[in-house]
């Protein structure tokens, strides 16, 4: 019987992909902290981030000698995927963490792990084992039971439930481009190639809403802003999307999603 990415075992690359995306994921919650008060708006921000980790990813597909060169309709498809993860999953957290506690926001990312998988499902009929939805659903609960007192300490207002929408939002957001990205990879779309174009395109939104928004584009010239502006573009962006993104291809999104539940582990 053929073995699917959904149940073949893990193979020692599977494991370093793991590594580098809980590993540079988890440390860029410290790095967005930094460019809080910095006074460059959410979508500003991105847009450096995303313009520096664009310039990276195309570099790096033209000196690998990756194809550029798409159809109209698969440039369609780059939007969609940075309009998603690379732009929008981020604005509703980073929002949301105007109303959430930073607990509550990792809890609720967690939950990527088993919208993975329900997507999947009803999508691509990417159908999860028993155990692997079991152990999601685990995953989920042991990360809220490790931040209840932080979450039971600060209650659940109204601007709490306002942030949990916008962060559920975000989450979806993630998962959705997850989707997209998996579609693409099975479509034989090479990966650096169509996240250098992704990540063009969620620049370019990101930088439409700031304009729509009045957002000034300014640039802070602190060290701490400039130092967690590369290591944001250069770590948590080009190396681990890539591995994220590679992960996804290799092993489905059902359980690609766990990373999500480890990165509260390493920040706890």
């Amino acid at each position: 019987m053929r073995t699917t990415t959904r149940d073949r075992p893990f193979e020692p690359v599977d494991y370093g992909l793991y590594a580098l995306t809980v590993i540079a994921w988890s440390a860029s919650w410290f790095a967005i902290e930094l460019q809080v008060g910095s006074g460059v708006s959410n979508e500003v921000n991105l847009v450096w981030r995303f313009a520096i980790a664009t310039l990276l990813m195309f570099s790096w597909a033209g000196f690998s000698g990756r194809r550029l060169r798409f159809p109209i309709t698969d440039h369609f498809r780059f939007a969609v995927l940075g309009i998603l993860i690379f732009s929008s999953n981020f604005l509703f957290f980073y929002y949301g963490a105007g109303y959430l506690v930073s607990g509550l926001l990792s809890v609720v990312f967690s939950l990527a792990s088993v919208i993975n998988m329900v997507l999947g499902a009803l999508v691509i009929g990417e159908r999860p084992a028993p155990r692997i939805l079991a152990g999601g659903i685990i995953g989920f609960a042991g990360i809220a039971l490790m931040f209840f007192p932080e979450i039971a300490a600060n209650g659940l207002s109204g601007g709490t439930l306002v942030g949990l929408l916008l962060c559920l939002c975000g989450t979806l957001s993630f998962c959705a481009g997850n989707l997209v990205s998996v579609a693409n990879q099975r479509r034989g779309l090479p990966l650096v190639s169509t996240s250098a174009w992704g990540m063009l395109y969620g620049t370019l939104w990101s930088a439409f809403l700031a304009f729509l928004l009045g957002e000034p584009f300014v640039f802070a010239t602190t060290a701490s802003y400039i130092g967690s502006l590369v290591f944001l573009a250069v770590i948590s962006t080009v190396m681990a999307f890539a591995a994220y993104l590679t992960l996804l291809g290799r092993i489905g999104g059902a359980r690609a999603g766990y990373a999500t539940v480890n990165f509260p582990s390493l920040r706890f």
